[in-house]
């Protein structure tokens, strides 16, 4: 049987050479004297507090809910055929990538339809979802139920007019990735950086003007969970999606980390533009307002969450609007977007045409029909 997996069990514990290059590309901007310097630590502190802390409790709040109560909604879709496409697009729109993952896995061993396959594709807004809930949660409260519905629809269309089963590759498998067992050490010390840290970030959120002790002592929590979430990263076994069988705590460690990194590199990416470049990104996108929601959804076919939390990223500061937001939330599929490729490319090729469909309708509509709604 042909293994298909996003994070092969058994990786080694050494990093990879690109990682280390990354991180230590990202130690030598924060350790460089002057502007640099201080710009890169400045914009580490505020990933960190900003944005990390928030995913951590928001995936704290999700997985240990899953622990808490036991549910699993992947287990209903084989016994639940006119239910599929619902509890597809439900999957799909749970944060993450595991739920649309689950959906991918069970279409390749033909238990669902090519519908079902499509909404949850539809409906998942992937790891970006977490950054939107833990800073955005009003634009999360529109854009998630908005992709479920029309996840719902685009998966009932599809049904009635693709009746027909695309197969796959033959004996191939998808597994969502290695397991770590049990808590380990930097799991606790992340908490434990992280509660102080979730503290500073309620009081930026709340706009509370720190003294001098306190903007220092923010700083170095700051810099110290950006310096233990680098770490988390350089030897992480993760390279999609975390394992559901490990505990609630290593998996909100490990998918933190991978969205931080992210999040870090969109940071500083704006911020060196905006200090060293003179250029006014935010006008810059103005002037091809109308490409916008098109500009989102062709950047939701690329596979993976990266791009996605980019777009949020842009979003969050004000440089490009709801529409090619809501347009890149329907649009992308995420991490589950690799073993649809690995297990079925044709069906995962016809899929992503299918979703991008309602990205532009909802994207254009929110263009033409409220063009500042939460800008």
């Amino acid at each position: 049987m042909t293994q298909i997996s996003l994070s092969p069990a058994g990786a080694t514990a050494w990093p990879h050479p690109l990682r280390a290059a990354i991180v230590a590309l990202l130690a030598g901007l924060a350790l460089w004297p002057g502007a640099v310097g201080e710009i890169t630590r400045s914009l580490m502190r505020d990933a960190y507090v900003g944005v990390a802390v928030f995913v951590f409790a928001t995936l704290m709040l999700v997985y240990g809910g899953e622990r808490l109560f036991g549910f699993d909604l992947g287990a209903y879709l084989k016994r639940r055929k006119r239910a599929q496409i619902p509890i597809a697009a439900l999957l799909g729109m749970s944060p993450g990538c595991a739920g649309a993952i689950v959906v991918t896995s069970a279409y390749s061993a033909g238990n669902v339809s090519l519908g079902a396959l499509v909404a949850a594709l539809t409906g998942t807004m992937g790891d970006a979802a977490f950054l939107l809930i833990a800073t955005r949660p009003l634009a999360a409260g529109v854009i998630l139920p908005l992709s479920l519905v029309a996840g719902i629809v685009t998966g009932l269309v599809v049904d009635r007019f693709h009746k027909t089963h695309i197969p796959g590759r033959a004996g191939a498998t998808c597994e969502l990735g290695p397991r770590i067992g049990r808590i380990r050490r930097r799991d606790w010390l992340f908490a434990a950086i992280a509660a102080p840290g979730l503290a500073l970030g309620l009081m930026d959120a709340f706009q509370v003007t720190p003294g001098p002790a306190l903007a220092a002592l923010g700083m170095a929590v700051g810099l110290a969970g950006m310096a233990l979430i680098l770490a988390v990263w350089l030897f992480s076994p993760m390279q999609a999606v975390s394992n559901p069988e490990d505990s609630p705590l290593s998996r909100a460690v490990e998918e933190t980390a991978f969205i931080t990194i992210w999040v870090l590199g969109a940071y500083l990416a704006y911020g060196y533009v905006e200090a060293f470049s003179g250029l006014d990104l935010a006008a810059m996108f103005a002037t091809v307002a109308i490409a916008m929601p098109l500009i989102g959804t062709l950047i939701g076919f690329i596979p993976g969450c990266g791009p996605q939390i980019l777009v949020a990223t842009l979003y969050l500061n004000g440089i490009v609007p709801f529409s090619a937001l809501i347009a890149n939330a329907i649009s992308n599929d995420g991490d589950a977007l690799f073993p649809a490729i690995a297990l079925n490319p044709r069906a995962a090729l016809i899929a992503t045409i299918y979703t991008s469909l309602p990205a532009l309708i909802v994207g254009y509509g929110f263009h033409f029909l409220a063009p500042g709604f939460l800008n």
